[in-house]
């Protein structure tokens, strides 16, 4: 099975932890290692460092080469510009299948910021999802985190009734996708059971997803392979640049997804201890034990103060907080954000009001 691991995000949710020039898959936000040498760390051992492939944007290249010296160069793919998931899927599995992938070649697509403390019960899911297709159950499997608590941070996957076992684990047919929901909304899926957390992961073939390609996206189709055709060749870098750039903005989900019709998919999870820390408070609820729990990194003080996360980088100045409820306090080098769990969102779009701006060097 091949594995493609995507980390070419610049991180803006997780700004000013996360820069434009070293976005949050390459930090070690949690430990020593980065979430992406943790996500290669995984599934290394089982699969092997070369069937294992990394999407990213060209400037990252090196900073790749450089975390994952045990991957083959050319596994490593670069985009030259952001055009959204769709086209990025796209080429990744273009360069699988000029590498030699067959149609029926299995492939997981995973992500390069997550965190997960039950390796096993991961590698577990994905042994299972390789035997479901293998029997020709379904043409994707999506893989779920058995949730822990009402997270309205999150999308969610609704199961349907229970359609096999396969190596002793239950696999359900897919209901429905529910992105982000009220909190109230979350606490009544949370309670049905009937719903589990998306980690974006999932299984298919290199086949059923270039067929979904070629009938729901024609001419990205048509790019893909004119780009294929090239893999190899002298003309590559020339084509990739000309033809990339023209692809529609669109995420794989709008693109893809979908298009997939619910006898087509399936879904299994479990306890993997998977969390995102896509935002900062989601950071703050991944490294902490519990909701009140306050997480701090640095020179900090707090009196007075739960529900709230407080990093400090400057090891010569102390941070220091009075009667704080669920905010988020980071104080870099060159920029401070304070900002309440609840308007979290609007970090992103801070960032993106920042660039082309006189103030883009803070991105």
């Amino acid at each position: 099975m091949k594995i493609i691991i995507f980390a070419g995000g610049t991180g803006r949710r997780l700004w000013p932890i996360s820069r434009k020039h070293s976005p949050k898959q390459f930090e070690p936000l949690l430990g020593e290692r980065s979430t992406l040498q943790m996500a290669v760390d995984r599934v290394r051992g089982s699969y092997g460092a070369e069937n294992i492939y990394i999407s990213t944007n060209e400037r990252y290249q090196e900073t790749v080469r450089e975390q994952l010296p045990e991957l083959p160069p050319e596994n490593i793919i670069g985009e030259p510009v952001r055009r959204d998931l769709a086209p990025a899927v796209g080429l990744s599995l273009a360069h699988l299948a000029a590498g030699g992938a067959a149609e029926a070649e299995p492939v997981t697509i995973l992500w390069g910021d997550n965190y997960m403390t039950d390796t096993e019960t991961f590698l577990e899911l994905l042994q299972t999802a390789e035997t479901l297709l293998a029997q020709d159950d379904a043409g994707i499997i999506f893989i779920g985190e058995t949730p822990r608590f009402a997270n309205e941070n999150l999308g969610w996957i609704g199961l349907g009734e229970q359609k096999r076992t396969a190596n002793g684990r239950p696999a359900y047919a897919f209901e429905t996708w529910r992105y982000r929901p009220p909190r109230e909304e979350a606490e009544e899926m949370f309670e049905s059971g009937q719903y589990v957390w998306n980690t974006g992961y999932f299984v298919t073939t290199v086949g059923f997803v270039r067929d979904l390609y070629r009938e729901h996206r024609p001419e990205m189709a048509a790019q893909i392979e004119e780009i294929e055709a090239a893999i190899g060749q002298e003309a590559y870098e020339e084509v990739l640049h000309r033809v990339y750039p023209q692809m529609d903005v669109i995420s794989f989900d709008d693109a893809i997804l979908t298009h997939v019709a619910p006898e087509q998919a399936m879904v299994l999870h479990g306890e993997m201890g998977w969390s995102d820390p896509g935002t900062l408070y989601a950071l703050k609820e991944a490294l902490a034990s519990g909701p009140e729990e306050n997480v701090t990194d640095g020179l900090v003080l707090a009196r007075d103060t739960q529900d709230s996360l407080l990093v400090n980088e400057e090891s010569d100045k102390l941070l220091a907080v009075i009667g704080l409820d669920g905010m988020i306090v980071v104080n870099t080098k060159d920029a401070i954000l304070v900002v309440h769990k609840d308007r979290i969102p609007e970090v992103k779009q801070l960032v993106n009001d920042l660039q082309d701006s006189e103030l883009e060097q803070f991105s």
